[in-house]
């Protein structure tokens, strides 16, 4: 089996899709539950309603349906993913005000710069990537972002008991990641690692001045 150092970082998802289709397993989390526990945050911590809002990384457009869910006014949704076959699946949800493109954002971070949207989302996206590539992907997202950028990934500050993460999965640098967001933003960065239980997951949000 390929690393996660060195296997591209959409493998794992076209690998669920080969076997089990757009079932939610595609996403790679472990239950809707914590899917939407993140969700939540980004909610809590961003100011959606009438925005433009970019899910870089969307798989079946799950954040969408979620917001509608909940009544969160957002202006328009731009959903993207590199797997074709789960952004034709969240077309055929048909939600409203949603727009979603299949694209590679890792070879063409150009889609996120002519989307113009105000905040930029990553929801998982992340977990698959080793620090380097992760970083790659999120000066692309800083750089097309108008406001805010807001990123959720697996934490290397977890406590013992957290969940064990196995392959595909990876930790990433806490406080390296916070370095660099308040270093592009000036400062104007949030962090949050308290909404699982020993700080299994974190959130960053990075506002433009």
């Amino acid at each position: 089996m390929p690393t996660k150092w060195t296997d591209d970082p959409l493998d794992p998802y076209r690998r669920e899709h080969a076997q089990r289709g757009s079932a939610f397993s595609v996403t790679l989390w472990n239950t809707p539950e914590s899917q939407q526990k993140r969700f939540r945050v980004l909610k809590e911590m961003v100011y959606l309603p009438g925005k433009h809002l970019l899910d870089a990384g969307c798989s079946r457009g799950d954040l969408a349906a979620w917001l509608i869910e909940h009544e969160t006014p957002y202006g328009r949704y731009t959903g993207v993913d590199g797997l074709e076959e789960v952004i034709a699946f969240a077309r055929r949800r048909d939600l409203p005000n949603t727009t979603f493109v299949a694209a590679d954002l890792l070879e063409r971070p150009e889609v996120l710069r002519e989307a113009g949207a105000q905040v930029v989302f990553l929801s998982g996206t992340l977990n698959t990537m080793d620090f380097a590539t992760a970083l790659r992907l999120l000066e692309s997202c800083w750089a097309a972002c108008r406001e805010t950028l807001v990123f959720n990934f697996l934490s290397d500050l977890a406590g013992p008991d957290a969940p064990p993460q196995d392959y595909p999965a990876t930790r990433l640098p806490t406080l390296e990641l916070l370095d660099w967001a308040a270093r592009r933003a000036s400062g104007d960065v949030q962090l949050r690692q308290d909404y699982f239980r020993q700080g299994h997951d974190a959130t960053i949000v990075m506002r433009k001045p």
